[in-house]
C-alpha cells in the first residue's frame, strides 16, 4: 500500500527514500510496516494537547478516536512490543507516509528511518543510528549538519542540583519550546484560569486523586475545553501550578550553574571538557553521565563521522516527552534556517508508557525525505 501510495503522490521522495532505506537494510535493519491508524489519545499523552491541531482525526467503530500515525517511532514501538520480539533485540527500517499538518504547508510526508530495540550498550546503539541515518541522508542526495544534545546528561545534571520533579518537567519542556532559562525561571506561576484558593487546597493533595477531581468539576460544569486545552490538560495545570507555589524557587547558585550549563555549545570534544570543569567546580558528581557522553562522541569518531564537524549544544532537547538521552538533528549545510530533514534519540521510556512492565532501551532517527537538499 505505501509503495503504490508514494509512486502515485511522492516520486521523488520515494526514490530518495529507497536509495536511504536500502542503507539501512544492508546494515542489517529489517523493515516493518505498522499501522496508519491509531490511537490518537497516545501521541496526545505524549505531546500534549497542543499537537492535536495537527493530527488529522477520525473515529472507530466503537466511537474512540483515532488519527492517522504523525510519526513512525511510536507506531513501529507499538508494533515491536505486539511481537515476539518485544523485550529482545530487534531493529527495523520503514519507509513510507506520516500525516502530520506543517507549518510551510500540506499534511502527507515521506519519511524513512530506523529503530533500534534491546540493545545495552546504549553508547554504541547511538553512535551506530546515528551515523547509518547521517550516511544514508547523504546517500539520498542530502548534505546535512548536525546538533547533537543530551537529555539524559542534563537529566543528571538537574538531578545532582536536587531540583524537585515540578521544576525538571519545566525546564525540559520549557527548553523543548525554545524558550530561554530566564523565560522559563521567571514565568509568572499564575494565570487567568488559577485562583489562589484552589491553588492552596491542592499543594498537599494525593496527585491522581486531584487530577480526578478537576476534571470531574470541569465535566460537571460542562466545560470539555478552555482556549483549546482539554479537561485533562487543564487538570494537569492547575496541579502544576500548584506543586510549583509550594516548592522553593531556584536559588542564585543553581540558577548560574544552570545558565553555564546551558551556554555550553559547540565541538562536542570541548563541550565535554567545559562541562566536566563546570561539574567540578559546582562540586557535582557527574563522573557517570559525562563518561558516558564521551564515549559515544569516540564511537561517533570511530563510526566515521566527522565528531569536529558536529555541533553539541548543552540547551538542546528534542519537542517529545519520551526522549531520555541522546537528541539530535541536521539540516542542509548551506540553510541552517531550513527546518531538520533527520531527527532522532534515545527513548528507553517509551515502552513502559505503551504498556511494558520495564523500559526498554532503544534508539533511532528520521528522515523527512521532501527536506532532503539534492534529493532526487
Amino acid at each position: 500500500m505505501n509503495a503504490a501510495l508514494l509512486d502515485a503522490t511522492l516520486p521523488i521522495a520515494r526514490s530518495a527514500g529507497e536509495r536511504a532505506l536500502e542503507h539501512f537494510l544492508t546494515a542489517g535493519f529489517r523493515r516493518i510496516e505498522p499501522a496508519i491508524l491509531h490511537p490518537a489519545s497516545i501521541f496526545l499523552d505524549m505531546s500534549g494537547e497542543a499537537i492535536r491541531g495537527r493530527l488529522f482525526l477520525t473515529a472507530g467503530a466503537a466511537g474512540e478516536e483515532l488519527c492517522l500515525r504523525p510519526e513512525y517511532t511510536i507506531p513501529v514501538c507499538r508494533a515491536y512490543l505486539a511481537s515476539d520480539k518485544a523485550g529482545q533485540v530487534a531493529e527495523f527500517a520503514y519507509l513510507g507516509p506520516v500525516f502530520r499538518a506543517q507549518p510551510e504547508g500540506g499534511g502527507e510526508r515521506a519519511q524513512t528511518g530506523l529503530e533500534s530495540f534491546g540493545r545495552s550498550d546504549a553508547e554504541a546503539a547511538d553512535a551506530e543510528v546515528f551515523a547509518l541515518a547521517m550516511e544514508a541522508a547523504s546517500a539520498a542526495g542530502g548534505k546535512l549538519a548536525a546538533r547533537l544534545g543530551d537529555a539524559g546528561l542534563f537529566d543528571a545534571l538537574l538531578s545532582a542540583l536536587a531540583l524537585p520533579p515540578i521544576w525538571r518537567r519545566r525546564l525540559m519542556r520549557g527548553l523543548a519550546e525554545g524558550r530561554s532559562l530566564s523565560a522559563i525561571l521567571d514565568a509568572p506561576l499564575q494565570g487567568s484560569i488559577v485562583q489562589p484558593g484552589v491553588l492552596a487546597a491542592m499543594e498537599s493533595a494525593d496527585h491522581d486523586g486531584a487530577r480526578a477531581l478537576v476534571q470531574d468539576l470541569l465535566t460537571i460544569a460542562g466545560i470539555d475545553a478552555v482556549g483549546g486545552r482539554s479537561a485533562s490538560e487543564i487538570a494537569d495545570r492547575f496541579l502544576e501550578q500548584a506543586a510549583l507555589r509550594s516548592s522553593a524557587a531556584i536559588g542564585a547558585e543553581k540558577r548560574q550553574v544552570l545558565e553555564s550549563w546551558l551556554a555550553v555549545s559547540g565541538d562536542p570534544d570541548e563541550a565535554a571538557e567545559t562541562l566536566r570543569a563546570l561539574a567540578d567546580a559546582a562540586r557535582l558528581d557527574l563522573s557517570a553521565a559525562l563518561d558516558a557522553f564521551e564515549q559515544r562522541n569516540g564511537f561517533i569518531a570511530a563510526r566515521g563521522v566527522a565528531i569536529a564537524e558536529t555541533r553539541f549544544s548543552a540547551a538542546f532537547v528534542r519537542d517529545f516527552e519520551y526522549y531520555t538521552g541522546f537528541v539530535f538533528e541536521a539540516r542542509d549545510r548551506d540553510r541552517p534556517d531550513a527546518r531538520p530533514a533527520l531527527a532522532g534519540g534515545r527513548y528507553d521510556g517509551l515502552a513502559r508508557k505503551l504498556g511494558a512492565a520495564a523500559d526498554i532501551p532503544a534508539v533511532g532517527a528520521a528522515i523527512t525525505l521532501d527536506r532532503l537538499p539534492g534529493a532526487r
